[in-house]
């Protein structure tokens, strides 16, 4: 029963940093890499799907996308997302391929994007503690039933904190390598 609720705390914990894994890659830095483009959808006979199901993304230098679609007719459908999304991205179509230039960031961009990560981060630690609290309080239930002793749940209660400090440090890695990239000018 205690090691059930260990493993569903930890599954839970690793789902938050994987969440946030995914929000750090939104947040762009000067370099162009193709996951910047994974929030994109695009207008597929009549269905929206993730840019990657219909176009190929690879990056030709260091601060330019290429988008290749896959069917001659999605150009101008996957150029029209791509400018739509919230990204600022300004591309531009010749023939077939789709060029997506990154613009340097300027240290006040640099300093919002950090802001925004920092923020990130805080709300994947916020969701970290909520686990953890959301578990020691099953502890405490099954204390009450007596289905464990009051030993066990001290003992399940620090493997828990020390599941927590596990995700948080690993939180706090991704924000330093983060902030990091951003800071590269």
């Amino acid at each position: 029963m205690i090691n059930d609720l260990k493993i569903d705390a930890e599954q839970r914990m690793r789902k938050s940093v994987e969440s946030l894994a995914s929000a750090m890659n939104k947040i762009r830095t000067g370099r162009a890499h193709p996951g910047i483009l994974d929030t994109v959808r695009v207008s597929y006979y009549g269905n929206d799907v993730p840019i990657n199901q219909v176009a190929n993304v690879t990056v030709e230098e260091a601060r330019m996308l290429v988008v290749t679609p896959w069917e001659k007719g999605m150009v101008a459908e996957v150029e029209r997302a791509i400018m739509k999304s919230d990204l600022g991205l300004n591309p531009s179509s010749a023939g077939q391929v789709i060029r997506v230039p990154m613009a340097a960031l300027t240290e006040e961009t640099r300093k919002g994007y950090i802001k925004q990560a920092r923020h990130e981060a805080e709300h994947a630690r916020v969701s970290i503690r909520n686990i953890r609290r959301d578990v020691n309080g099953d502890f405490k239930d099954l204390l009450k039933e007596k289905a464990i002793s009051e030993d066990e749940e001290r003992r399940a209660q620090e493997d828990v904190q020390k599941l927590t400090d596990r995700f948080i440090a690993e939180i706090d890695q991704m924000l330093a390598v983060k902030e990091k990239d951003l800071m590269i000018v």
